[in-house]
């Protein structure tokens, strides 16, 4: 009982406030000029990238398996400057979309709390038209050898912590490995985060 309060009601209002700071904002403008056309955003959350997409984005299918602080989406959903369609939905089902029907797809900070994420991969390699860039923003392994071992070690805590959420996911191979070619990838450090969940994979792939 009190897990799931924690989960529903306390951790979305934690994750709100961790990854909607001024830096990550930043981040999240740098990355989305990218995308273009019909978009889907996979694991939207609060909706904290909502602000940050360009106007070259025609249409936008937000997806989530959960509904997090719904007054707060809702009032940044008006205020987007794109039109959106939010979807209740687990990427790591099959998506109600047709093959080669999107533009762009999206995931930031999303990648980490995935269950099955091969399926997700695969879900978004399908949907993708040919060409069309699948655009990454995530936390994820460390390059530094004792990092990443403290991260193996803390991982099962911070699944409970972070509702799923894991530290040790080398996005770069996993990404690579389930259908995409990565076209560009940069790897550092977050900005005034603990370098346990700062280590960033920031980059575009498409699939092969």
């Amino acid at each position: 009982m009190l897990r799931e309060i924690y989960a529903r009601r306390v951790f979305p209002w934690l994750l709100d406030r961790m990854l909607g700071h001024d830096e990550i904002g930043r981040l999240r403008r740098e990355t989305l000029q990218a995308a273009g056309g019909r978009t889907l955003e996979i694991g939207f959350g609060t909706g904290l990238n909502l602000p940050h997409f360009p106007t070259t984005v025609t249409e936008l299918t937000i997806i989530d398996s959960e509904l997090m602080l719904e007054q707060l989406v809702a009032a940044r959903i008006a205020d987007s400057p794109v039109p959106v369609n939010r979807l209740q939905l687990d990427a790591q089902g099959r998506l109600p979309f047709t093959d080669n029907s999107f533009d762009c797809v999206v995931t930031t900070f999303t990648l980490c709390s995935i269950g099955n994420l091969a399926s997700a991969l695969g879900e978004i390699r399908r949907i993708l038209k040919p060409e069309a860039p699948f655009i990454f923003l995530e936390h994820g392994r460390s390059d530094l050898p004792t990092l990443a071992a403290w991260q193996d070690r803390l991982n099962p805590l911070q699944q409970i912590v972070g509702v799923g959420c894991h530290l040790n996911r080398r996005i770069d191979q996993l990404v690579s490995s389930n259908g995409f070619t990565i076209d560009q990838l940069d790897r550092f450090n977050l900005p005034g985060a603990p370098r346990l969940i700062g280590s960033m994979y920031r980059g575009t792939a498409r699939r092969r």
